[in-house]
C-alpha cells in the first residue's frame, strides 16, 4: 500500500517509517522540517521512499496523488507549545488536519489514521474505572482541545468512502533518532542522569499512561491495514494497561535504575489537574495483530543505555535539540519562521 505519513521528521516519524516499510508498504513523508536538524543517527532507521517538504497548512491535491492511506502525525505536539498561541495550535492541529482530510476524501483516499491523544481525558484521574473510549472527555489544554475538535470534525466526514481512525496515544517514551526530553519518562531520566537529582514539582500523584513510540507505530500499521468493519470511524486508546503510573511511580522506577540519584517530591507547583488512567483493552482485542510490547522498565533501560553511549555529546538534554518548544522559539528568534511559524522565504 502507498502510505503518506505527515510529520515524519518528528520524534515518532522514524519509527513510523520503519514499521510501515518493514510491513512492505511504500512510504511518502510530508513535513515542513522544523525539527530536521534535531537528529541523532541510529542504525536500523531508513528514510521514506519519497519526501515532500510542505507545511501541513499548505497541502494540495497534488501532494496526495498516488496515496492510498494517510497516517497524520503532524501537529504542534504538546501542552507547552499551546502556550505560544492557542489559536495557532487550533489552526495547525485542527483546521489544517480537517482541510487535509477533506482533500483526502475528495481524492478517494479511504483510510485516514489520526494521531490523537489520551490527554483528551484530562481530569478523569483515579475516580472510578480507567477511561475507555466511551469515557467523558475533559481536555485541559489547547493541545488536548485540538485533538477533541479534530476527532469531531473527522467523524462528521466519515461515510462508506472515508474511514477515519482515531489513535488516542498515551504519553510517548523511548529512544528515537529525533530524541525528545520534554516528555515525562525521558525528562525524569535526563535530570537524574545528568544532575543526580530528580525533582518532581507536583505532589507526584497525577496518573499518566505511557506508550513506547515503537508500539504507537505498530498500532498505526494495524489501523491502516485492518478491515473497515473493524476500525472505520472508531477510536482506540494505544498503550498497555500496566503502563498506567502515577508520576511518583515513574520517578521511583528511574531511581531504581540509577541508584545514586536522589528523588525530591517538592509539591511546589501544586496539584496537576491533568490526571487520567486509561483502559487499553479495546486495541489489544480489536486491532488485528497488535499488542503493545514495551514496559516502563524496558524503556528506562533503553533510554539510560542511549545516554551512557554518549549520544548527548556536547548538547544539554534541555537544549533546543531535545525540547520542541525551545526549537520553535529558536526558529522564531533567528527569523527562520514568522509569527505563525511559517517558514520564511530566503532573502
Amino acid at each position: 500500500m502507498r502510505v503518506l505519513i505527515t510529520g515524519h521528521l518528528g520524534y515518532v516519524g522514524p519509527w513510523m517509517i520503519r514499521a510501515f516499510k518493514e510491513a512492505g508498504h511504500h512510504v511518502t513523508g510530508l513535513d515542513v522540517g522544523y525539527f530536521r536538524e534535531c537528529v541523532e543517527e541510529l542504525d536500523g532507521f531508513t528514510p521514506p521512499d519519497r519526501e515532500r517538504v510542505r507545511d501541513v497548512r499548505d497541502v494540495s491535491a497534488a501532494d496526495l496523488e498516488d496515496v492510498e492511506a494517510i497516517v497524520h502525525l503532524a501537529a504542534l505536539s504538546n501542552d507547552p507549545l499551546g502556550h505560544i498561541d492557542p489559536a495557532l495550535t487550533h489552526a495547525i492541529n485542527t483546521e489544517a488536519s480537517l482541510r487535509l482530510a477533506g482533500l483526502a476524501k475528495s481524492a478517494g483516499i479511504r483510510r485516514f489514521v489520526f494521531a490523537s491523544s489520551c490527554s483528551i481525558y484530562g481530569g478523569v484521574g483515579d475516580k472510578g474505572a480507567p477511561a475507555d473510549e466511551q469515557a467523558t472527555m475533559d481536555p485541559l489544554s489547547a493541545y488536548a482541545r485540538s485533538k477533541v475538535d479534530t476527532e469531531a470534525g473527522l467523524a462528521a466526514l466519515a461515510d462508506r468512502d472515508f474511514e477515519p481512525v482515531f489513535m488516542r496515544n498515551a504519553t510517548a517514551f523511548g529512544v528515537s533518532p529525533r530524541m525528545r526530553f520534554d516528555l515525562v519518562v525521558q525528562n525524569l531520566i535526563g535530570w537524574g542522569f545528568t544532575t543526580g537529582v530528580i525533582r518532581v514539582l507536583s505532589d507526584g500523584t497525577p496518573w499518566r499512561p505511557i506508550v513506547h513510540i515503537a508500539d504507537m507505530a505498530r498500532a498505526c500499521v494495524a489501523a491502516v491495514t485492518a478491515p473497515a468493519a473493524t476500525v472505520a470511524g472508531q477510536a482506540f486508546n494505544v498503550g498497555r494497561d500496566d503502563n498506567n503510573f502515577r508520576i511518583r511511580e515513574i520517578a521511583e522506577t528511574v531511581v531504581g535504575k540509577l541508584p545514586s540519584v536522589r528523588l525530591e517530591i517538592t509539591g511546589e507547583a501544586g496539584a496537576d489537574p491533568r490526571s487520567y488512567r486509561v483502559s487499553f483493552a479495546k486495541a489489544a482485542s480489536a486491532l488485528p495483530g497488535f499488542q503493545a510490547e514495551w514496559t516502563l522498565d524496558r524503556g528506562c533501560d533503553e533510554i539510560i543505555e542511549w545516554l551512557r553511549a554518549g549520544h548527548l555529546r556536547e548538547h544539554d538534554f534541555q537544549s533546543r535539540f531535545f525540547v520542541r518548544l525551545k526549537q520553535l522559539q529558536h526558529l522564531m528568534a533567528e527569523r527562520f519562521v514568522d509569527e505563525e511559524i511559517r517558514v520564511r522565504a530566503p532573502a
